[in-house]
This record gives C-alpha cells, structure tokens and sequence, in this order.
C-alpha cells in the first residue's frame, strides 16, 4: 500500500506541476521574444533553483516526509521542468537556420540552470 501511496502523490504533484507549466507557457512572458523561448528558460531556470533548494531543505533541514518529497521534487518538479522541451526548442531553433540563437540558448540554460541549482543548495544550507 506504501508504494501505492506515494506514486499516487507523485501524480498529484506531477499534475499540479504540468498545470503551472502550462500557466507560465501561456502567460504574457512567452510573448515579450517570440524568437527566444523566454517561457521554458524561465520555468528551467526557476525549477533548477527550486529542485536545489527542496533537495537539501528536506532532506536536511526539515523532517519532511518521503511521500511529500516524492511529491515535490519527483512529481511536480518533474512535470514542471522537463528538458524535453528545451531539447525540441533548440532543434527548432537550429532548423529555423538560427543556429546561433540556440547556442546561446543552451549556454544560458545550462550555465543559469546551474547557477539556480547552486544558489538554492546556499540559500537552503544557511536555514
């Protein structure tokens, strides 16, 4: 029943994150570079901040349950930031012949995304 529980918890999260990347996907900010996937890269960026944090406040910071982790991280994280998109963007971008467009695009993301990462773990560690 445990195991049952917690990929229910999962879907919940992983619902409620699919949702809210949606919101931001049709939010006003996917409109202001219509050429630069402004929508994903804040979502990736945001997530990566987001999974940093989680990650060390509850596990070391606070007794949060496993389920309610599973939930976060597993579930709503992961609906929320999927690369999988990233990936498919700078495709396009490379097949709209704007090759330098998407090189930036992958340098941001991942530099940024790691800087998130990095900043959540600090900002969690001085709890």
């Amino acid at each position: 029943m445990e195991g049952a529980i917690k990929l229910a918890v999962i879907g919940l999260g992983g619902a409620l994150g699919a949702v809210a990347r949606h919101l931001v996907n049709i939010s006003p900010v996917s409109l202001i570079f219509q050429s630069f996937p402004l929508a994903t890269f804040l979502i990736n960026m945001t997530g990566s901040f987001a999974i940093g944090f989680a990650a060390i406040v509850f596990a070391e910071k606070y007794e949060i349950s496993e389920n309610i982790r599973a939930a976060v991280i597993v579930g709503f994280l992961g609906a929320f930031t999927t690369f999988s998109t990233f990936e498919f963007e700078v495709l396009s971008l490379l097949n709209g012949k704007q090759g330098l467009l998407a090189l930036l695009y992958v340098v941001l993301s991942v530099a940024v995304g790691f800087v998130g990462v990095a900043a959540g773990v600090a900002l969690a560690n001085r709890l």
